[in-house]
């Protein structure tokens, strides 16, 4: 169940971003169909129940060499709503699973190509990965600390943030184009242009001055004490995010530190003296303590988690948001819905698992079912 319930989406098997998109489809309840390349590599190599960003839909395995294949993804193009690719350009018309002979069987198809440089341009048949695309965008150039290197924010903004999100979207926003017009199209979701898109706000602030491309010396890019982190007694670490003055208040209040005897919260020349006198208090006390401190208080501070401490928050565990599939701590279907509620009710399944299933009610006969198997 899920507001989206009855869509009907193909999923070509691969990493990243698609998968990811497929996965936010699936949870919130499309009914998602992954095809899979034989002998394909699996996002984790170990027990498919591990690659949970392969939840929630049903699995085929298809060798798109042979037409027979390739009929079969037609057939499956032809009764959905939505088709997802990640190939660079070129490759699915190449394969004979191009827009143009999907269209032919339905011509209210959407058809959603992720890729990371996009349809066309100079770079459009180059190699890449998130780290690259961001990294032409100004966003990787403007991630680390003052006179360090650029950091790497694992993938999140090219694959999934600018990636992954971007195609959903763009993909949900042809389906409702297409139910009015009665005509589907192209999805061009380029990495390097979503990673773009999350920066546009920044891109302002260039504009009018009050950015430094200098990385690490801004509001909120570890330049500002009062936004940073800050590491404990025990080697742990709290976030800090206290920019508004009634938040910078609080934080004074809850570390013991009087105001009076402080620079002007603003004034950038005083931020390294800050930033002395918060890393001397936040090492006095633990983090479980400082979590303690400042759990009452608006100051905006939090204890910095792991992926593993994360799921056993209170908050977290108040609003349900992780989940256990299959064993599988794992975060919840998002957003939330108040009459159609998502929900994430199956476990990966391994490549193939559903192909005489899928394959039957296309249509095939059990002759060409034991011709498409190939697992």
């Amino acid at each position: 169940m899920g507001p989206l319930e009855g869509i009907r989406v193909v999923e070509m098997g691969g990493i990243g971003p698609v998968p990811f998109a497929a996965m936010v489809l699936a949870g919130l309840g499309a009914d998602v169909v992954r095809v899979e390349r034989p002998g394909a590599a699996p996002v984790v190599a170990s027990e498919s129940r591990y690659n949970v960003a392969l939840r929630d839909r049903t699995a085929i395995v298809l060798d798109l060499k042979t037409p027979l294949a390739v009929e079969a993804v037609l057939r499956l193009a032809a009764h959905s709503d939505a088709f997802l690719e990640g190939w660079r350009p070129g490759v699915a018309e190449r394969l004979g699973i191009g827009p143009s002979a999907c269209a032919e069987r339905n011509p209210r198809l959407v058809y959603g190509r992720m890729t990371g440089w996009g349809q066309d341009g100079p770079l459009s048949g180059t190699a890449g990965h998130d780290i690259n695309y961001i990294a032409l965008t100004g966003v990787l150039d403007a991630i680390g600390r003052v006179g360090e290197r650029p950091v790497p924010p694992l993938n999140l903004v090219g694959d999934f943030g600018g990636g992954g999100m971007l195609l959903a979207l763009g993909v949900l926003a042809g389906i409702l184009e297409a139910r009015t017009s009665g005509v589907g199209q192209v999805i061009d979701a380029a990495m390097v242009d979503g990673a773009a898109q999350l920066a546009a706000g920044f891109y302002g602030y260039v504009a009018d001055g009050t950015w430094s491309l200098q990385r690490g010396t801004n509001l909120l890019d570890s330049g500002a004490p009062f936004y940073d982190v800050y590491e404990t007694s025990d080697g742990r670490h709290m976030a800090v995010g206290a920019i508004e003055s009634r938040f910078y208040a609080e934080l004074l209040r809850g570390l013991g530190i009087d105001g009076d005897s402080l620079p002007h919260q603003l004034d950038r020349t005083a931020w390294p003296e800050l930033r002395r006198v918060f890393s001397e208090a936040f090492r006095t006390r633990s983090r479980a303590e400082w979590a303690e401190v400042f759990a009452n208080r608006d100051a905006c501070v939090t204890p910095v988690l792991s992926f593993g401490e994360a799921p056993r928050h209170e908050h977290s565990r108040f609003r349900d948001s992780y989940v256990e599939v299959d064993g599988i701590r794992q975060p919840a279907p998002a957003p939330r819905f108040s009459r159609t509620p998502a929900s994430t009710t199956r476990p990966p399944r391994a490549a193939g698992a559903d192909t005489p299933e899928i394959l039957n009610k296309l249509g095939f006969d059990e002759q060409d079912i034991r011709r498409l198997r190939v697992n």
